[in-house]
């Protein structure tokens, strides 16, 4: 959550603090700022509450030119979105700025203690706290506050600054004696710097950094960088000084832009075909009726005496998981338990040594994942993730995993990552079950389907025109149930999430059998039903429960295969898709559910890749 930029160099800091920051608006949108050096002026910020296109609106109506600045876009955790509580914040009497990610625990005790100095705080945030902590930090070490100013001693400020935090942070801090430096660090929340040619930037992701750089460095934990216009110094605080891995940014332009969509989300939801294809390219082995993975860290023999499996993570990316479940069940007959990452954090379930536990996650930040992840570890368990984001936190926390390569979601609301993160689940059952009991012959069926999935979803993607009518019929609702079985249980929990997250209805997700043991109460001639039916083993049980909710008079959205009669005869609205497996239903299904809630959300007037009170990568608890 919230989004840094920062640059340092020859050039105006403007507009690539504007710039990224507009890149990073999905990670916060309440309140955004900027802070920039002017020589002889000093410190400078402008701060609003709203959206990063009023920010560029009240930076053009100041002089905010300067070579040296930082920026940032907030979602709010401690006090509301002001301009009072939105980042830069000063330490001191403007001695240095910062912008903050993360949550600071033990900022209450801090704050008590420099308002015991004569401090005074003008925000209700944790960060303006490490603001004029690290002012005070910086106090003691200069006795002059006008003399030659030192690298050195601003450095050691700020470790002893560190050193007295207690929780997640991603830092920058830029200082009125040094129109040519810039300090970052990072515990718990990422930060990237792009490195230049006689300029440097700063990033708490890499979309912000397109076009500008093609070199990275990915920041650990526990790492500060001293980062000048012509040097990048990295210090770890433990290890003292590292040698920084420079990477090359893969992204390019087109994956940060619109490309002629009116919203993110709906770019997004057309880019499924290929982004489902990008996390197969690869990772098919016909010769063996397998999949194969670079990136598990473990033998084939070590994985064959795994007896069972964990998956756990959060929103949409437990949905995946739940379909995970069936998959690995189904095709490789191994025990899967799916967790919530936020309640496995805080359990002490009793898990054998013979239990590995892969965290699904798009962002590879979010901090309930992380850290369930990490107390796994910390137990003695192999640790996996599922991720989108190269060089993530949980991507370099865990002991091994599998990347989604579904290039960079934006909208708020995940549709890509998530059938991109079933496209690795089906994969991962065909790869288990492989290695114990699955045949040659049934391991190339599989393969066969999954080779001709991303087909299946553009042909899926037709349905649009039609789910835009359904949903003029149905938007003025106020209430949706979302219904299925087996495989598609946690497709109709997706769908009802993706309908709350953008339109803000109540949505429910049920297995449809469970509906005669309360939920079908709330049936009536307002409330829409979404069946997901298309055929399939449990095909007549889910008829029968759709038989049951239109005998009490409520209407029904039917999904189903293709000339399914039988069911166009009972619903009220057909949305025909491609027959697939079992199995690769949820993928298949999930695209005309995406698309109800974007075009129910546009009728409605919502932003749809911005919803309220939420935000992208969540890195607090």
């Amino acid at each position: 959550m919230c989004g840094i930029v920062g640059y340092v160099g020859a050039n105006d800091a403007c507009p690539f603090l504007i710039t990224g920051l507009q890149r990073l608006e999905y990670r916060g949108y309440d309140s955004a700022g900027i802070a920039t050096y002017r020589p002889g002026e000093g410190i400078r910020t402008t701060r609003v509450a709203g959206r990063v296109q009023e920010l560029e609106t009240a930076v053009k109506s100041r002089s905010m030119v300067g070579s040296l600045g930082i920026g940032h876009t907030r979602w709010a955790t401690h006090g509301p979105a002001t301009e009072a509580n939105a980042h830069p914040h000063l330490g001191g009497n403007g001695i240095l700025a910062l912008v903050h990610n993360g949550v600071i625990e033990n900022y209450e005790s801090i704050k008590q203690s420099l308002l015991a100095k004569g401090y005074h705080f003008a925000s209700q945030t944790d960060t303006e706290v490490v603001a004029h902590l690290a002012a005070e930090c910086l106090k003691t070490r200069l006795a002059d506050p006008n003399q030659e100013p030192n690298i050195g001693v601003y450095v050691e400020a700020v470790q002893e600054t560190l050193a007295q935090l207690r929780g997640t942070y991603g830092l920058v801090l830029m200082f009125r004696q040094f129109p040519d430096l810039l300090i970052a660090a990072r515990c718990g929340s990422p930060l990237v710097i792009g490195v230049g040619k006689g300029e440097q930037f700063v990033a708490s992701d890499t979309s912000p950094l397109v076009g500008f750089t093609e070199k990275i460095i990915y920041l650990a934990d526990h790492q500060i960088a001293v980062i000048r216009p012509d040097s990048i110094q990295v210090v770890h605080r433990d290890q003292g000084r590292v040698r920084p891995e420079i990477q090359t940014l893969s992204a390019q332009s087109q994956d940060v832009n619109l490309d002629g969509f009116e919203h993110y989300m709906l770019k997004e939801i057309y880019e499924q075909p290929d982004s489902i294809r990008n996390a197969l390219r690869g990772r098919i082995d016909r010769d063996d009726a397998t999949a194969k993975f670079g990136g598990l860290n473990l033998t084939p023999q070590q994985l064959r005496s795994v007896q069972r499996i964990i998956l756990t993570g959060c929103g949409t990316s437990w949905h995946s998981a739940l379909v995970g479940e069936y998959l690995i069940e189904e095709l490789a007959r191994m025990p899967v338990e799916v967790e919530y990452a936020s309640e496995l954090r805080y359990r002490n379930p009793p898990v054998d040594h013979k239990t590995i536990v892969f965290g699904i996650t798009q962002s590879g930040e979010t901090a309930d994942t992380l850290a369930a992840l990490r107390e796994m570890k910390r137990k003695g368990h192999h640790t996996l993730a599922i991720c989108n984001v190269i060089g993530s936190s949980i991507a370099q926390a865990a002991d091994g995993g599998v990347y989604l390569h579904a290039g960079p979601e934006v909208g708020v609301a995940s549709t890509k990552a998530f059938t991109s993160q079933l496209t690795v689940l089906s994969m991962l059952a065909l790869y288990f079950g492989r290695l114990r009991f699955l045949s040659f012959e049934a391991g190339l069926r599989i393969i066969d389907q999954l080779e001709k999935l991303p087909e299946a979803v553009e042909e899926a993607l037709q349905t649009h025109t039609q789910v835009k009518s359904i949903a003029h019929r149905f938007h003025a609702a106020t209430n949706f149930l979302y219904l299925g079985r087996n495989f598609n249980f946690p497709t109709a929990l997706e769908g009802a999430l993706k309908l709350k997250e953008i339109s803000y209805i109540h949505a429910e997700g049920y297995p449809a059998a469970e509906m005669k043991h309360g939920p079908i109460a709330l049936v009536d001639e307002n409330t829409p039903s979404v069946f997901i039916v298309p055929k399939g083993t449990v095909y007549d049980k889910v008829l029968s429960n759709l038989q049951e909710v239109k005998a009490r008079g409520g209407p029904v959205i039917a999904i189903v295969d293709h000339f399914d009669q039988q069911v166009a005869n009972l619903a009220d609205e057909v949305i025909q898709i491609p027959a697939v497996e079992d199995f690769l239903q949820p993928v298949v299904a999930s695209i005309p559910l995406q698309l109800l809630a974007y075009e129910i959300a546009i009728l409605r007037g919502c932003d749809v890749d911005k919803p309220r009170n939420l935000a992208k990568s969540v890195t607090v608890e």
